[in-house]
């Protein structure tokens, strides 16, 4: 009686460390805050009046296994450069207890899986596949895992590109609900007529706030990325001035673009007026790292960074223009 206890026991452990490892391999905070991005977004479109929670969950199930593919496969090819690293030396292949086959198998159903559903069920007037929403995610998942991944190694571009990737579940969101991929197009709503440019205002806001929050969290982890290899600041010499300006020249561009939503007509006036808030104290960390240079700092533009994008997608949400 004790051993089929402690069997059962002991086969309820397995299972539980399995699933905690593939919620790390999938950065699973990590895939919720791009998901969270991606869902609001969808919310954002002008032809989803009222909410299916269905299709919501739908939507992130599907944003999950496509972000979670990503970062399986993200953490597969650095398995050799996580394991020197503090941070990230107990990810589970990095630490031996998954092998970088059974992430790539992962990767390859979560991704194929994620990727179909977009286009399944986000369909549009003709009832057809939805094949922008679905190629957008492959192309999201693709420039990630291999574009950027490896490019880290090689030059600070790394951080441009990976800009594009980090800031295209917005456009995914809301491809999803219009099913138009162009700026220039419109969506007829509620007898409405309204600009498709909703989508791409949301990528750029997303894309621009990535540059002062990771060079914030490379500041603040510099000796690790150094550590093994990466080079993800714009200097070569590491935490520097030049690197603080960057930071301040993408906040001040985070403004005008936060205008765009009330331009565009695709929120109200209160929500402008949050985001242009929202960006000044951006800004104002940012020069505050500027003029002191060190960790404390950096860290303060990080953690702003962190409040700041649910606080502005939240804030259009409410303010959204039906």
């Amino acid at each position: 009686m004790t051993s089929t206890v402690n069997t059962s026991s002991s086969v309820s452990f397995s299972i539980a460390s399995k699933v905690k490892d593939y919620f790390q391999l999938i950065k699973f905070t990590l895939s919720f805050t791009v998901v969270f991005s991606c869902v609001i977004c969808y919310l954002l479109a002008p032809n989803i009046i009222s909410y299916d929670w269905y299709m919501i969950g739908v939507l992130f199930v599907a944003g999950m296994l496509v972000t979670g593919s990503a970062n399986a496969i993200n953490q597969a090819v650095e398995k050799h450069t996580d394991a020197v690293m503090k941070r990230t030396s107990k990810r589970p292949v990095a630490d031996g207890r998954m092998s970088q086959q059974e992430a790539y198998l992962f990767a390859l159903i979560t991704g194929v899986t994620g990727v179909f559903m977009m286009g399944w069920f986000f369909r549009g007037d003709d009832n057809g596949f939805n094949w922008n929403a679905s190629l957008l995610s492959a192309f999201s998942l693709f420039l990630y895992a291999y574009i950027y991944t490896p490019l880290k190694k090689i030059n600070s571009i790394a951080v441009l590109i990976g800009a594009f990737p980090g800031a295209l579940p917005c456009l995914i969101g809301w491809v999803a609900a219009t099913n138009v991929f162009s700026p220039f197009a419109t969506v007829t709503a509620g007898g409405k007529v309204f600009s498709n440019a909703g989508g791409w205002i949301l990528f750029a806001i997303q894309f621009l706030w990535q540059f002062p929050h990771f060079w914030a969290i490379a500041w603040v982890s510099h000796g690790d990325y150094s550590k093994a290899g990466f080079k993800l600041l714009p200097a070569d010499k590491g935490p520097t001035r030049f690197t603080a300006v960057q930071g301040i020249m993408y906040s001040v561009l985070m403004i005008p673009v936060g205008i765009l939503p009330y331009y565009f007509g695709l929120s109200g006036q209160l929500s402008m007026w949050i985001l242009v808030v929202a960006n000044l104290f951006m800004v104002f960390q940012s020069i505050r790292l500027y003029r002191e240079m060190n960790a404390k700092a950096a860290r303060r533009v990080m953690f702003s960074s962190y409040i700041y994008l649910p606080i502005v997608l939240l804030a259009l949400l409410a303010d959204k223009i039906r």
